[in-house]
């Protein structure tokens, strides 16, 4: 490779480089205002300003304030570490009460690390059709995922009277955004104890006595 060549291709790399640090750093502002401020009241212009570039640029980067709010999610969404919750569903050594912890666990990452984000998104989904439809979305392939787990367990797993769908919805009802915020902001729980009690009650409310 020439000389010429060499610089050419770490100029790009450069650029990429530059790009991805203006794209993150753009995230930053948008999270912060978002979080500080409300998301009414946030404009692209004061994510422009916090974040130290022009309005042309993050609409470049991200299309609109939504486009940032919807980054923020797909973040969010890894935040909680998906593969990781694959892999402990499908090991074969996982019996419902584990496969049970696995999820409240996954839960509590999620929470722990992007409730913030994933309110905000929430609040926002009451004006912003486009975020409405992300919210629910990732409602429903949460809710795919307990049914598909549920569907897997042997008959006379699941507690005497409760049927797939009537155990997700008594999942959702245990382990949400609510009832973490209150616990660990109001009633001073750490985030351990928060999952360890939901595995524990989600055993007993999903799982006949063994």
């Amino acid at each position: 490779m020439s000389e010429e060549q060499g610089r050419r291709r770490y100029e790009s790399l450069r650029r990429t480089t530059q790009a991805l640090e203006t794209r993150a750093e753009i995230a930053r502002a948008a999270r912060t205002l978002f979080l500080t401020r409300g998301w009414a009241q946030t404009t692209v212009r004061d994510v422009a300003r916090e974040a130290g570039v022009s309005v042309p640029t993050v609409y470049s980067t991200y299309g609109n304030k939504t486009g940032l709010a919807r980054a923020l999610a797909d973040a969010a969404d890894l935040s909680g570490d998906v593969p990781h919750l694959l892999a402990q569903l499908e090991d074969p050594a996982a019996d419902p009460a584990r496969q049970l912890a696995a999820m409240a666990g996954f839960d509590r990452r999620l929470y722990e690390r992007s409730g913030d984000i994933i309110m905000l998104v929430r609040e926002a989904a009451r004006t912003e059709p486009d975020l409405a439809t992300l919210y629910s979305d990732g409602r429903r392939r949460a809710d795919e995922t307990r049914v598909q787990a549920f569907s897997s367990w042997p008959d006379g797993v699941l507690r005497t009277g409760l049927d797939v769908a009537t155990a997700v919805d008594v999942y959702a009802a245990i382990c949400n955004i609510d009832v973490y915020v209150v616990l660990t902001g109001e009633r001073g729980w750490s985030p351990d104890r928060v999952e360890t009690w939901w595995g524990d009650v989600l055993t007993r409310e999903l799982l006949n006595a063994r």
